[in-house]
């Protein structure tokens, strides 16, 4: 069976598929092992011998929310709550990968919205953050999804996502400077257009909580 899907399909929160994809994983480890001939090794000394097998598995780890959709990703844990103040969950470690270099993007993500009659189990806004960091990505694309797809699924009063994040494309290579970081904003509803709860949200996420 051959799978195929688009660009927007792969950017959407929907995409999930349990097909055989269109490549099988033996084609996938010949092209490592391509890459490793290209390179100037020996594909077939000890230690890079099993290599082609563990890069495709890494990459299919790191990048499995291809395969998660927020349905199943939620199992049913919005709940109907009458809260109307903010809801924020901040330092959500974010581990995804540059599409352009396919190199890891580190950093963390702060999220909150404003309830507007529904809420959401808090695990399920880490999850959300993890399921669109394990594609290929842009930090910018990164952060839009994480908003959209909790504005689309609570129908909130608003929306903040910040994302910080380092990018070892500029890291370890091109450019090469370590410690420099990247911040992303997606802002919705209030949050968009209320600079106070703009700023409150700001002000939370320097905030740095002491629990000594």
């Amino acid at each position: 069976m051959t799978l195929s899907f688009s660009r927007d399909d792969m950017r959407s929160g929907t995409l999930r598929t349990k097909a055989e994809p269109p490549v099988s994983d033996q084609e996938m480890q010949q092209a490592v092992r391509t890459l490793l001939l290209g390179l100037g090794e020996d594909p077939d000394r000890e230690g890079l011998i099993d290599t082609p097998k563990r890069v495709v598995k890494a990459l299919k780890f790191l990048t499995s929310g291809y395969h998660q959709s927020l349905d199943d990703l939620l199992n049913g844990a919005v709940f109907h709550e009458n809260a109307n103040e903010m809801v924020l969950v901040r330092d959500i470690d974010l581990f995804s990968s540059c599409e352009h270099h396919i190199l890891p993007i580190l950093g963390r993500a702060h999220v909150a919205y404003i309830p507007n009659g529904k809420v959401i189990g808090l695990s399920k806004i880490a999850r959300i953050c993890e399921m669109y960091a394990r594609r290929l990505q842009v930090q910018e694309r990164l952060t839009a999804q994480i908003a959209d797809a909790l504005e689309g699924l609570l129908k909130p009063q608003g929306v903040a996502v910040v994302v910080e994040a380092t990018h070892m494309c500029m890291v370890m290579r091109g450019v090469q400077k370590p410690g420099s970081w990247t911040t992303t904003s997606a802002m919705r509803g209030t949050f968009a257009e209320d600079p106070k709860t703009r700023q409150e949200f700001m002000s939370l996420i320097r905030h740095r909580p002491n629990f000594h």
